[in-house]
């Protein structure tokens, strides 16, 4: 197959629908290697989960097909606890059990949480409004026993007037609730587990550059009952010895990197877009942080006094060769993303050449 076909330039960060990372060729190399050998595939998954543990300095881990799928194996296992003859029967368990998630947390990521949820046969118990979601609301949600509250960290939420993770690991702790933090994105390894999380499920693809992959880590009692799930609902969920292989190889890298040479890096190419149009007659760029607080920021292209369409902008960035693809959940408000964690000084040329491009047809 000719990649060129499909290939683009991912301004828009480390999404699942762009192919998550670009992965190193260590990364690559190891999944390569993998792919050549039998191995025992238990013994794998405990290996590479222990590998996990330790860098995330807690109890246990489990190697999941995504973070995705890290929320349905932590709910499953939550609603079987000790009793592995339930494994067999999910979904189909009566009554229903009950996962409690914030309005505004319950949100779609290219599939939505609820049918994460519902996978298994549990519900989503909404509290609150898209407004404000206040600790009372949780409290009442708590009286009917659910089975864990889910903590969703994303820039796809909406960040105002939610009751904060620590505040919610209390609430639900003093209530034996255990709390799910979906980390899919995020970059701290200890974060959420030092914060008191219960289980925290992460992406492998996406901010430690490895392959289409996933973890789960926690407790250890926990942890082995999310691990029961495979011989269940996780089974179509399985995960390969070459994605295996391939997010130690890529959580290994990510821990021995020169964290603030790369932001550096960033930050210059940042730097590189907004001075190249400082004088821009339709362009207005400036910085902004990641809005779900991680350590960087991208840059934003907004339309001085609504000279052009970003909608247009976006579609003629597409269209061009190579197909440019940016950050548009502001489009509504005229605004357009360049996130630069995928982008190399060659991909930022093109970009610059285009906006340049773009800037002409409009005079």
């Amino acid at each position: 197959m000719n990649l060129d076909k499909v290939r683009v330039i991912n301004a828009a960060g480390k999404l699942t629908a762009l192919g998550g990372s670009a992965q190193s060729d260590e990364t690559a190399n190891a999944q390569a290697f993998a792919a050549k050998l039998h191995v025992d595939m238990n013994q794998l998954r405990q290996e590479v989960s222990n590998q996990i543990a330790d860098l995330c300095g807690t109890e246990a881990a489990c190697v999941t097909s995504g973070a995705a799928a890290g929320i349905s194996v932590s709910v499953a296992a939550l609603i079987c606890k000790d009793r592995p003859e339930l494994v067999t029967q999910l979904p189909r368990l009566l009554p229903s059990k009950a996962v409690v998630v914030q309005a505004g947390h319950n949100i779609n990521f290219g599939a939505s949480i609820e049918q994460m949820v519902h996978m298994t046969g549990a519900d989503c118990q909404v509290v609150g409004t898209a407004s404000e979601v206040t600790p009372a609301n949780i409290e009442i949600a708590f009286k009917e026993k659910p089975i864990a509250l889910l903590y969703v960290q994303s820039h796809h939420c909406i960040q105002e007037n939610r009751v904060s993770l620590a505040d919610c690991i209390s609430l639900a702790h003093s209530h034996d609730v255990p709390v799910i933090v979906d980390a899919a994105a995020e970059d701290d390894l200890q974060k959420y587990i030092s914060m008191g999380a219960d289980l925290v499920t992460y992406s492998g693809g996406k901010a430690f550059c490895g392959p289409t992959s996933g973890f789960i880590v926690g407790k250890r009692d926990l942890i082995e009952l999310c691990e029961l799930q495979f011989r269940g609902i996780a089974r179509p969920m399985k995960v390969s010895k070459e994605q295996i292989v391939g997010l130690s190889a890529a959580l290994y890298e990510y821990i021995e990197q020169d964290h603030a040479l790369i932001q550096r890096a960033w930050n210059k190419l940042n730097q590189q877009l907004i001075n190249t149009f400082l004088s821009s007659s339709i362009y207005q760029l400036e910085t902004k942080p990641d809005e779900a607080g991680r350590d960087f920021e991208r840059v934003a292209i907004t339309s001085v006094g609504k000279k052009f369409d970003c909608k247009t902008l976006v579609r003629f960035l597409i269209d061009g060769t190579p197909s440019i693809r940016t950050r548009n959940h502001q489009i509504a408000n005229q605004r357009i993303l360049i996130d630069p964690r995928e982008l190399s000084e060659t991909d930022m040329q093109k970009i610059i050449s285009r906006l340049e491009e773009f800037e002409k047809m409009q005079s």
